[in-house]
Order: C-alpha cells, then structure tokens, then sequence
C-alpha cells in the first residue's frame, strides 16, 4: 500500500508560478493552489490541519506573503505549518524579514528542479521528525503525569470504600473544587490562583479524607449519631492525614505535599472559627482548604451516605449559603451560587475511567507552558478548543442561517445548508466587498454587527441585533445572533464568533407553538390545570353580568378498571372520556384534565337556569358516559353555576368539587348542581384547602 502523499499549499498570483512547481512537485505530493493571500487564509481555516507545507509569494495583490506571515503567526499556524518563501526579489531585509516571521527557508525564481524538490523533501522531513519527537515527549509527559493521578485516585478510593461513600466523593470533590477555583480566579487576584494552581489544588483535593484511615470502621460507618466521644474521635482524621502528609520522607518541600497537608488538616474549619482542629478564623485558612470544604460539603449533601438520603442540589445550595452547614467566605458562596447549575451539570456526567478532552488539552497546556514543545502544544490545545466550541454552537443553532465571521483576515463561513439556501459560496472573503453578500446583509449592518462582536468580552460574548434583511424573499426583519468566541482562559483572545439568522415571524409563532404544548395534558391533549386556572381566571375577573358554570367531572370507580384492565387499558379511557368531553362542547367552552381521572369544563350561558344550562348538563353527561371496549364507563358530576363576575376560581372550584362529592356520596353514576343546602360541606373543603396550603 503506498502511503498517502503530503498536502503542499501554493501560494502566487502567477498562474505560469503555480504550474512550474506543481510539475516539479505533483509525482511526490498533493498539490493545493492559492492565487493569493485571502484564498491561502481561507483555504488554512478550512484544511488547516492536513496542510504539511507552503509555498508562499512575496509580492501578490488584496494580502501579500508578509501579511499572510503575520496571519499565520496570530493563529498559530505558523507553528504547525512549515513556510518556505518563493520570490524573485533577493534583498538582504526581505530575505531578514521572512525568517522574522517564522519562513523557514527562502527559494529564488527562477526554480530549479533539483534545487526545489531538495528544499522540500529536506524541511518537511526535518518538520515532521520535529512533531515526532514533541508528540512523544507530550505523550511521555503526559503519561507520567496521568499515573501520578491515578495513584492519588487509587489512595483516595481505598479510603472512601472504608469509609462507606459513594466511589465518586472524590472525583466530585475533585470537580466543584476546579470549577470554584476557576470562578473565584476570575472575580478576584486576592489570592495566587494561576492555571497551573488551581490544577495542582483539584488534584490535592482527592487526599482531603485521607486521614479517615485511622478512624475505627464502627465510628466511620455508623448510620446514626454519633456521641460526643466518638465525634472527638472522628474529628482526629484531619490532624492525622495531615500528618501522614508531613512525615513522607525527603518530600516536605513539594507543592502537592503542602497544599495536600493544608487541605487535609484544615478542610474542617470554618470562617467564623467554629471548625476544627485549630479554630483558625478567616484567612487564617489556606484557600485551598475553604474550596475543598465547600466542594466537600456540597457532595455531602445531594449524596446518598449510610446515615441520609441524597438532596436536591438546590436544597443544599440553600442550606449551605444560608449557614446551616457552617459559616464560609463569602466570596466563595458568591461563586457557589454563580455556577451552581454548570457544577449540577458536570456532576452528572462525572465518572471513573473517563477523562474529558478538555481535561486533557488542559493537562498538555500546562505541562508545556515552560518546555521546548509549548508552541505545538498551544496550537493544539487551541484548535481543539476552537473545533469544540464551533460543533456545540452549531449544533445548538441548527434549522438557521448559520455562519461563522473569521477577524483576520476577514471573512465569512456558511454552514453548507446556509450557503445552498442563500445562493453563496461557503467562504466569504472580504464580505463587506462581497456584492452578493451585501444584497444579503447589507454592508453597514455588518460592519456595525461586526463591530459589537469585537466589542465583546469573554464574560459577556453575545450579541444580538434587529435588522431587516433579504434571505432571498425580499426584506423582511430578522434577529441576528452572534456568540463570540474567546479561547483560553489566563489570557482569552477573540478567535471569531459563531452567528445564526432568525426569522422574527416564525420565531414567534415558534414561541407561541411551545407556549401552547406548555399548557396542555401530554395524555389527553385537553388544558393542564395550571392553564385552567390562568384561561378561566380571566372570564371571573372581569368586570360582566355573564353567566358561568363551572363542571366537575369524576370517572367513576377508576381504580377498578386499573385493577382489572390494566394501566395501558386505563390511560385508554382517560384518552377516550376527553376526547367524548371535546366532542359534546363548544369551541368557546375550556375543557381540562385536573390530574388522573378528574376533569374540569367551564362555559357561559346566558338564559335562565332551567332553560339552558340543565340541558348542556345532561347532553354532557350523556355524551361522556358509555362503553369503552368491553368496560363500561360512567362519570359523576358537580356543577356550579355563578350570576355574574368578579368571583374567585378557587371558590368556584370547590363548589362544582362539592356538588360533584355529594352525587358520588349518593348514588355516582350522575350529576348534580351546587345549591345553599351545600354550604356546610363547601365551608369544611375550604377551611382544608386553607390548611393545606399553609
């Protein structure tokens, strides 16, 4: 099998240029051309990693060789991507110039064949030994640094299955201690937090408990309280891992073994000196200690433990800010309550075995931040990152115009659907110059959108405007939506943005439709009883003499036909008594299923009592009632009627409720209507109603 040929990018203006070294190159490589600088630019966003060299003109018009340099040097490419210069011009600061920018060698025209293929073959092969030799020290280093892990992780687990805990403590612990590091990071420079810290604490963190080694299995695992003498017991563990820590041999000195030692004796104290074992107030705790504490307390409560159930993290968010579990920095219960929906979210997808690709670029990042390989790795870790970001929002913008606006140079990138809707090409350069583009979005919108984006920061990365556009309709106004994208964290820089188009109309009918599915019963279709009361509550408030009722309807001896028929059978014929309610009323009457097998209708009517409404009633009735299947199914209902509005929902409830009460207490298989000789039982179901609400 013959191996696959390396991509060579050629970069001139001449097209006589282009074909010379294609011929002398083709037999050996796969021949990629550029009749200039924004083609090249656009051509490395698109392949960028699949380019093994560049063959780059000096003097070409709309983005020059050096312009294409400086790009290259912004965006990392110039790290990965071999450049070596083709010119006629043979200057000694030209040739100065190109070196300074990272061109690796320097070609005159006109070509000689020997002369090109040797310069080619040699500087590839010399690059590619390079990235060989820097992605084996990185997979080196990071293997070593991956077993230094796990050996923290395994001591860590011994401790937590003697201790009865679930196996995830402390990759838990290990996760909201990196997340309140990095969020307080951003919030304040109180305290020495660089990348490489925090890491260091996140992986210290997993030795917080070690100390519970020394404590007796009986006191560790009790279910219940524990007594004064063994919580004095039980508070020993921190003293003891932190000994434990200070006694390892020749290792005193080690960053890990002092925030270890730190986060072990001192992960039990509080901010108002009520903790143990020292009483230190403050500051006076290493910060490392006061996250791991929070963090530990966090897992604490929304886990299941031997002696209590697990709860709801915002439960125990609560509980934590408001001082039940001990007093904390404030600052660090600001950062808690900040994140404390992406620490929920993390959490469920946290597991043994399993490392994250954003773990392991950060992993790389460091480790390279002051070693030979940093270039190649930045550049990895950046493209990753970017490619990351790119998917999640495009995936999370799918059905629209979708493009992505690249800053240097500029240009703009339509998803595939995009372009083919639009009538574009997918790439873009110069887009304010583009007229087919413009007719789109015209030039001073963009230019102003575009603007906003770079205005950004990477706390606050999004833009939206209103505008009217042409998406090949004719004018209509749209929302466009920009997510900038600032990658990196000590020193984010703006990598472009992510953009989507959105009809206005459809976007509201589309709110509309969800507003809609929001309101009804996933089973039956019909109004879910939160909609009742919100669509009914506004006839009985306003200011009319109409005539409401208000109908209460009870599946007779439902439970029966669960027991003997089955629940799928029983869903069945809550299915078939709403779709008979909807067919027996009119298009103005609210009909809604209450919950189970309790249903609600309310109309206007308008004559007198016995003329109109005991009719609706008994057409309802009748129509509702009747075999489904081989079972057959009767209903009971309450009817209560009022003369008039303003009048309360919840009061007009309990009387339909009332009457309905009674025709089950007597015979069930019928209806009946609210009336004074009912009050007695109406006073008792709101005085419950009362009492349960308080």
């Amino acid at each position: 099998m013959q191996p696959k040929k390396k991509n060579i990018l050629i970069v001139d203006d001449s097209e006589l240029n282009r074909l010379l070294l294609s011929d002398i190159l083709f037999e050996d490589y796969n021949i990629i051309e550029a009749e200039n600088g924004m083609q090249a630019m656009a051509i490395l966003h698109e392949h960028g990693v699949d380019i093994s060299m560049m063959l780059l003109d000096i003097v070409m018009p709309e983005m020059d060789g050096f312009e294409v340099l400086a790009a290259m040097n912004k965006n990392g490419w110039i790290e990965t991507i071999p450049v070596i210069m083709i010119s006629a011009e043979s200057g000694g600061a030209i040739i100065d110039h190109a070196y300074d920018l990272g061109a690796i060698d320097y070609i005159n025209r006109p070509f000689d064949e020997r002369t090109v293929k040797h310069r080619v073959a040699s500087n590839l092969m010399m690059s590619l030994k390079q990235k060989e030799m820097q992605e084996l020290l990185s997979d080196q280093i990071y293997q070593k640094e991956k077993d230094n892990n796990l050996m923290i992780e395994i001591l860590s687990h011994i401790v937590e299955f003697r201790n009865g805990e679930s196996g995830l403590h402390v990759l838990h612990v290990r996760t909201i201690t990196e997340k309140l590091l990095k969020e307080l990071a951003k919030r304040t420079d109180k305290y020495p937090l660089t990348p490489a810290r925090i890491k260091l604490i996140a992986t210290a963190s997993a030795l917080h408990d070690i100390g519970k080694i020394s404590v007796p299995s009986e006191i560790l695992n009790k279910p219940g309280r524990f007594t004064p003498e063994e919580f004095e017991i039980m508070k020993r563990h921190t003293v003891e891992g932190g000994d434990m820590l200070k006694t390892i041999p020749l290792e005193g000195e080690n960053d890990l073994i002092q925030v270890s030692y730190a986060i072990c004796r001192w992960h039990h104290e509080r901010y108002d000196g009520r903790g143990y074992p020292d009483k230190l107030v403050g500051d006076e705790i290493p910060i490392e200690a006061q996250v791991v504490s929070v963090a530990d307390v966090y897992d604490a409560l929304t886990s299941k433990r031997c002696y209590k159930d697990s709860l709801a993290p915002q439960k125990a968010l609560q509980m934590i800010v408001n001082g039940e579990c001990g007093a904390f920095n404030p600052e660090l219960l600001d950062c808690l309550l900040s994140i404390g929906n992406e620490i929920e979210d993390a959490l469920k997808v946290a597991s043994y075995g399993e490392t994250t690709q954003a773990e392991i670029n950060d992993t790389i990042q460091q480790l390279f931040s002051n070693s030979e390989g940093s270039d190649v790795t930045r550049r990895m870790v950046k493209q990753l990152e970017t490619e990351r970001l790119k998917f999640k929002h495009l995936a999370d913008m799918s059905h629209e115009i979708m493009f992505e606006c690249v800053f240097s140079p500029e240009m703009v990138k339509l998803s595939d659907w995009s372009a083919e809707s639009l009538d574009l090409p997918s790439t873009i350069v110069n887009p304010r110059e583009n007229n087919a583009w413009c007719a789109v979005f015209p030039k001073k919108y963009f230019e102003d959108f575009v603007e906003a984006l770079k205005n950004t920061n990477p706390t606050h990365d999004i833009v939206t405007r209103q505008m009217e556009l042409d998406t090949g309709t004719g004018k209509k106004w749209y929302k466009v939506i920009g997510k900038a994208l600032w990658i990196g964290e000590e020193n984010p820089e703006l990598d472009g943005a992510i953009c989507k188009i959105i009809d206005v109309d459809e976007e509201t009918t589309t709110m509309k439709k969800l507003e809609r599915r929001a309101e009804r019963d996933p089973m039956t279709g019909l109004y879910n009883k939160a909609a009742a009361r919100k669509h009914i509550t506004k006839f009985l408030t306003s200011e009319t003499k109409t005539k409401y009722a208000l109908m209460f309807v009870d599946i007779d001896d439902f439970k029966h036909v669960n027991d003997n028929f089955g629940h799928a059978f029983g869903d069945k014929v809550i299915q078939e008594v709403a779709y008979r309610i909807l067919n027996n009323i009119r298009s103005s009457d609210i009909a809604a299923r209450m919950g189970g097998d309790e249903f609600l209708i309310f109309l206007e009517f308008t004559d007198e009592y016995a003329d109109e409404i005991e009719a609706l009633t008994e057409r309802i009735y009748h129509g509702v009632s009747g075999p489904v299947d081989s079972c057959n199914v009767s209903v009971s209902m309450g009817v209560a009627c009022i003369d008039g509005t303003p009048f309360d929902y919840d009061l007009l409830l309990s009387m339909a409720d009332v009457a309905m009460y009674s025709v089950k207490k007597s015979s069930k298989q019928s209806y009946g209507f609210y009336d004074d000789s009912m009050k007695g039982l109406l006073k008792s179901a709101t005085s419950k109603d009362k009492g349960d609400k308080k």
